[in-house]
């Protein structure tokens, strides 16, 4: 492997932190080790000694370090983050709480929404306002600041956002007050408008963007500044590159000026990777299926394509996007790859209902003590035991023996969290802890199939994370998919999807109108895209490879959403505007299984987005070590009261062969663990993915 062709990327999960390393001609170096919550970056530096170890090269030898974490997303859901003040247009205090209407579950009248980010203490209202043209209707009044400042800080308040109403059409007010507050507050309180946040319209989806983006900031910050110091102090002197939620790769002072664009960072990384080298090797129709140690998640690949949204909630029992199911948690109108969250990964909790009913999650037993069968003093049962006792995983350890179990520990813990407390036996409490699991990640791979107009049988289902290929297969049996694949490095898939994804940077611009095929109408829409194409690309350091992406944000006529259109240009003219119209028809029916034939179509907002592709393959081999477990080995298994317990061969990836084996199998490697259940078959493509076919039934 070449000195001068190295990349190495670090992606954080509530379990791992994994660390992925790819050599110029496409060798793929990874390591697995446990995350380290007190201190994150211990746990990268861990991961990155031992592919130092391997190859040979000083830590100086690394230009970037690309990275991905929940940090952002954890701190939201954990309601841990900075103490968050809103300054607001006087009359407008309680925008937060009154939101949208929809709630997410119909039938549960009393449902509560989660309490504001800023409470409202810490609300505060000032004389100023603009109209929607941007023109003053109230000065600001500059007393009112100037007490205000005085105020937050004796409140020793940690973050404020500033948000007026029509501030998108002039910011000039919000200017003002981030200028005086910064002159009267501490240099560590973080301070931020909307206007840098996101300059569109929507007065709800605004305020909470940016108050999300307020409340995360200090944390991110002091992550990130810690993150730079102790790599600094180890060796590393090159760049740190952080994964946006959007799927591009941003510089970290960037990142730390806008810390809400990486809320969902982590996520999008293994979905990047998804694309790219699922559309390398012949697969553009994709739903991503990653399940770590927390949640599972999953996005839709179209045609190769992301799909990519700014109608997002976080924070709710399911972090997604949808406009069917709304109100759950908080909106981020950011650029985000729609993936669909849901609390179950391999270390959450199980426990009974007052009814008796298994349930998973969301709470998890996470890297400290972690799942009972680790013996590290975690005393609940967890989906990781229940695997264990199930005999899908290596009954010794994980990781080549990095991460030791005890299958005694976890069979006791089966047995308090169900057995005891039943008739159920030990094998069939596991297994229906098993399928408990899978419906619960049902509901994340729907919201972005189903609930978003598309039938997942039209879909292949790419599998990754340390616990996607033991469940990919049953999953996909429940919704009627055909194929499954597990990827090269399916274990630690995020951050080898880093090491494919753009450098990118992007901006939008509220712009509000009937989309017309007037020339005035059209020359205007022209130079807010050329204006806008010009800012992304006086951001970009590197200027050649660069890639300019458009979307144009439409909705008919007093709607209260909109779907992003992509333009493959910016010279806007008749012809263009009526393909706009048609294909914006064509998405509205496709997402909501309608459309409205007369009705005007509005413009909404406008964004912009260079990128620059990292170069290099995209077909890449010996992912990391494989298990040491020499010739073929076999172990029972359970595949519930029809598969019964069987006798079931363990493999090595590259045991496989392109000629379809038939299942049960178990495929142990050094990131994870694929299951091939009985009534399945399994081969290795020509891109050394696994590839699993289940049979489909007949829907029509």
């Amino acid at each position: 492997m070449s000195m001068t062709t190295y990349r190495i990327a670090a992606d954080i999960g509530g379990t791992f932190t994994d660390i992925a390393c790819l050599s110029g001609d496409g060798i793929l170096l990874t390591a697995k080790v446990p995350s380290t919550p007190h201190d994150y970056s211990e746990g990268i530096l861990n991961g990155i000694r031992q592919i130092i170890e391997r190859v040979d090269v000083p830590m100086s030898h690394f230009a970037n370090l690309l990275h991905a974490s929940t940090i952002a997303t954890n701190t939201i859901l954990e309601s841990k983050g900075a103490k968050t003040a809103l300054v607001t247009t006087r009359g407008f205090r309680d925008v937060l709480e009154l939101r949208r209407i929809r709630v997410p579950r119909l039938y549960e009248p009393l449902y509560c929404k989660p309490p504001p980010l800023a409470p409202r203490r810490l609300r505060f209202e000032i004389t100023e306002r603009m109209d929607p043209k941007g023109q003053v209707l109230a000065p600001l009044d500059t007393a009112d600041v100037g007490a205000l400042a005085v105020r937050l800080r004796d409140l020793q308040v940690e973050a404020v956002a500033v948000c007026f109403l029509h501030s998108y059409a002039n910011p000039a007010h919000e200017q003002a007050v981030l200028s005086q507050l910064r002159d009267v507050l501490p240099a560590e309180c973080f301070v931020c408008i909307s206007y840098d946040v996101l300059p569109e319209m929507r007065e709800y989806e605004r305020t909470s963007t940016t108050v999300v983006n307020a409340y995360v900031g200090p944390v991110v910050r002091r992550y990130l500044t810690t993150l730079e110091s102790r790599l600094k102090d180890a060796g590393f002197d090159g760049h740190v590159l952080m994964m946006q939620s959007s799927g591009g790769l941003l510089d970290v002072d960037k990142v730390v000026a806008k810390p809400a664009t990486v809320v969902e960072s982590g996520p999008a990384a293994g979905v990047v990777g998804a694309a790219r080298l699922g559309a390398a090797a012949g697969y553009r129709d994709l739903i991503t299926f990653d399940m770590g140690g927390t949640t599972a998640k999953a996005s839709l690949i179209q045609d190769g394509g992301l799909t990519v949204t700014d109608d997002y909630e976080v924070g709710g029992g399911i972090s997604m996007s949808s406009a069917l199911a709304k109100g759950g948690g908080y909106a981020l109108k950011l650029p985000i790859i729609d993936v669909s969250e849901v609390g179950a990964g391999g270390g959450s909790v199980v426990r009974l209902d007052a009814g008796g009913v298994i349930k998973i999650g969301p709470e998890s037993a996470g890297a400290v003590p972690g799942p009972a069968c680790y013996d590290a003093g975690g005393e609940k049962a967890t989906v990781t035991d229940a695997n264990l006792v199930l005999g899908y995983l290596n009954p010794e350890a994980l990781a080549s023996g990095s991460v030791c179990l005890n299958k005694a520990r976890a069979e006791e813990a089966i047995h308090r969290a169900v057995c005891d407390q039943t008739d159920v036996s030990l094998l069939d409490a596991a297994y229906g802890i098993h399928c408990v699991a899978n419906a619960a990640m049902m509901r994340a791979v729907k919201g972005v199939s189903t609930y978003r107009g598309r039938n997942p049988k039209d879909f292949t289902m790419l599998a990754f994370g340390g616990n996607g290929g033991m469940h990919a297969a049953a999953l996909a049996r429940e919704l009627n998919m055909g194929r499954v694949i597990v990827p090269l490095g399916a274990g630690v898939f995020s951050a080898v999807g880093l090491l494919f994804a753009d450098y990118e940077s992007g901006r939008s611009l509220a712009l509000s109108g009937l989309l017309s095929t007037d020339q005035a109408d059209c020359e205007k829409l022209k130079d807010a895209l050329e204006s806008l194409e010009r800012a992304v690309l006086d951001d970009m350091q590197e200027k050649s490879g660069i890639q300019v992406r458009r979307t144009i944000h439409l909705r008919y006529h007093g709607q209260g959403s909109e779907l992003g259109i992509a333009v493959d240009t910016s010279d806007i003219t008749a012809q263009t505007v009526n393909r706009l119209i048609e294909d914006f028809v064509a998405e509205h029916e496709r997402s909501y299984g309608y459309s409205h034939e007369n009705t005007p179509i509005e413009l909404a907002a406008i964004r912009v987005v260079a990128a620059i592709s990292p170069r290099g393959t995209t077909k890449i081999q010996s992912p990391g070590r494989a298990v040491e477990n020499g010739d073929r080995a076999v172990r029972m298994a359970y595949f519930g009261p029809l598969g019964g317990l069987v006798e079931t061969p363990v493999l090595r990836r590259d045991m496989l062969d392109t000629q379809p084996m038939q299942g049960p199998l178990i495929i142990e490697e050094y990131e994870g663990t694929t299951v091939v259940p009985p009534d399945c078959r399994a081969w290795l493509d020509d891109y050394n993915n696994i590839v699993i076919e289940l049979e489909t039934r007949d829907d029509s």
